[in-house]
């Protein structure tokens, strides 16, 4: 089955602007399968998730956080969680102000402590072909990194697989899948 996801989705919960049922509805009209639900954590409250699993969807919707983590100065990391899997994705690099060599130096100063999967491409739902290189041995993910009804939708993921959350994370982890551009 090909379906179609957006892997960095803000809501009212950190610093979004939709509530976590604005987003999945204008995820559903714009014919998403799935999206990954990744507030910030230093903004993100005990429990904001739970009304989750109560919100009638035909999405799969996955919890995730932007981490904050320390390394040479500050990088954000999302961490999705499936049934039993995980995805860590380093995020929107061009937006820390570095040469791509320096980039790299974090990430690879990072992999000590956090297990990294992926890398986006996109900086909020265009396209940074500047680390869509090989010398970055991560899989390559377009996100949205959506905050606003207008972030939503820019940039996605699409896959061939089963509509279950672990066989959605292990194709992504494979680099299975097709970066697509609104």
């Amino acid at each position: 089955m090909l379906l179609r996801g957006a892997l960095h989705v803000h809501t009212t919960c950190s610093d979004g602007e939709l509530t976590i049922e604005q987003v999945i509805r204008v995820y559903e009209n714009l014919h998403f399968d799935f999206i990954a639900l990744t507030d910030h954590d230093y903004l993100l409250r005990s429990g904001a998730y739970e009304r989750i699993d109560d919100i009638e969807t035909t999405l799969l919707v996955f919890r995730g956080i932007e981490m904050t983590v320390f390394e040479k100065g500050y990088v954000h990391v999302n961490r999705i969680e499936g049934d039993t899997e995980r995805l860590f994705v380093f995020n929107h690099p061009s937006e820390l102000g570095l040469p791509v060599k320096k980039v790299i130096e974090r990430i690879d100063a990072l992999r000590s402590r956090i297990p990294l999967d992926a890398i986006e491409i996109t900086s909020r739902g265009f396209k940074t072909p500047e680390y869509d290189i090989e010398a970055i041995d991560l899989v390559k993910v377009a996100t949205d990194d959506a905050h606003t009804r207008l972030g939503c939708g820019r940039a996605w993921i699409e896959l061939e697989c089963r509509k279950e959350k672990d066989d959605i994370l292990k194709a992504i982890r494979k680099g299975d899948f097709w970066n697509c551009y609104a």
